[in-house]
């Protein structure tokens, strides 16, 4: 559907370097990185809204590179919603169908069909500035939707809502992409919003793609270090291949062995050990993981709903635990403490 093909470009200081991205048609997909990764220019090129100074951007095969927006078939919906605020909420949906010169009784079946979509049939009349933001996006994105665009891209969204508005507004765009038709690509630094509403996840940084995969593989399957660090797994230990056989890998992290699923490296390789901190369990005996070690317990910090448990083992290890857990297994600083992780929840990368 979308094809970026070797896009760079460059504004002053920051540059976008050597870009390529394969969207799949009906895909959500979900360009995800730390403030100041390029996302918003990445996505401004897709829309024509900058031109690559190398590279290609193809739409349905047709290259479109140099292409004006509006020639794009395109609907972009913006961080700060970017609705009128001379025109009531009915005329800013139907703005882009007035411009394209539908005829009215088309364009007030079209207005209708929207409002019931996302539920803001009771808005038509309202002044976008009396609306809450939540509203203000509604109708962002009903006048995005209006033009009967294939492809819908999506400036960081929901960022300006609060959390009871996000998630509903969440829950409403996977309900709008199950029912098929449209592409999203949707830029964010939120991981909750990728993990909830991306099919897959191109994870962007220093201007440039550095992975791409399901939410899964993002979190659970980081390839860098960084990555790693940027999706919150602390766990990342620095170790050697000691043993290898069809079944399992030994790896040497500070003189403890660890036992990892067979992978592409050998007998002495430098590797990185990644889990995240849910993966590790604490308690007496789980004969289900082959991977055990007794530790003591450094610091014990609330999270919100869970805690991060953080102990020494030889090598330091950071656990996710309920506040349950803490409670039956007495969980304090200072504690010593059995540690189990499965041998499948290890991500084994190149040091």
């Amino acid at each position: 559907m979308i094809r970026v093909e070797n896009v760079s470009n460059n504004w002053g200081e920051f540059s976008l370097k050597d870009i390529s991205l394969n969207i799949k048609e009906d895909e959500y997909f979900i360009i995800l990185g730390p403030t100041g990764a390029g996302k918003t220019l990445l996505l401004e090129i897709i829309a024509g809204l900058h031109f690559p100074k190398e590279g290609k951007v193809l739409i349905k095969g047709n290259d479109v590179t140099f292409l004006n927006p509006e020639k794009r078939g395109l609907g972009f919906v913006y961080q700060d919603f970017a609705l009128f605020p001379h025109l009531n909420v009915k005329k800013n949906i139907e703005y882009g169908l007035k411009l394209r010169k539908v005829p009215e009784e088309e364009r007030e079946k079209k207005v209708t069909e929207l409002v019931n979509l996302l539920k803001i049939k009771h808005l038509l009349s309202r002044n976008t500035t009396t609306l809450s933001g939540g509203e203000k996006q509604k109708v962002a994105l009903a006048r995005a939707l209006a033009i009967n665009p294939k492809i819908i891209l999506m400036d960081e969204p929901f960022s300006a809502l609060d959390e009871n508005t996000k998630s509903k507004l969440i829950s409403d765009m996977k309900e709008l992409h199950n029912k098929g038709g449209i592409t999203f690509v949707h830029v964010t630094h939120s991981q909750e919003e990728a993990i909830l509403l991306a099919d897959r996840i191109g994870i962007m940084m220093g201007g440039t793609i550095v992975q791409v995969g399901t939410p899964d593989d993002i979190f659970y399957k980081p390839i860098t270090r960084e990555i790693a660090k940027f999706v919150k797994i602390e766990n990342i230990w620095e170790g050697k291949v000691l043993d290898k056989n069809q079944d399992e890998m030994t790896i040497d992290v500070n003189g403890k062995k660890i036992v990892a699923l067979p992978d592409h490296f050998k007998v002495g390789d430098g590797v990185r050990l990644i889990i995240r901190p849910e993966d590790i369990l604490l308690g007496k005996g789980n004969t289900s993981a082959r991977n055990e070690f007794n530790g003591k317990v450094l610091s014990v910090v609330k999270h919100g709903f869970y805690y991060i448990v953080r102990i020494d083992c030889g090598f330091e290890v950071e656990a996710a635990v309920t506040k349950q857990s803490i409670e039956n297994l007495c969980i304090k600083e200072g504690k010593d403490i059995n540690i189990f992780f499965k041998a499948t929840a290890l991500q084994v990368i190149k040091r």
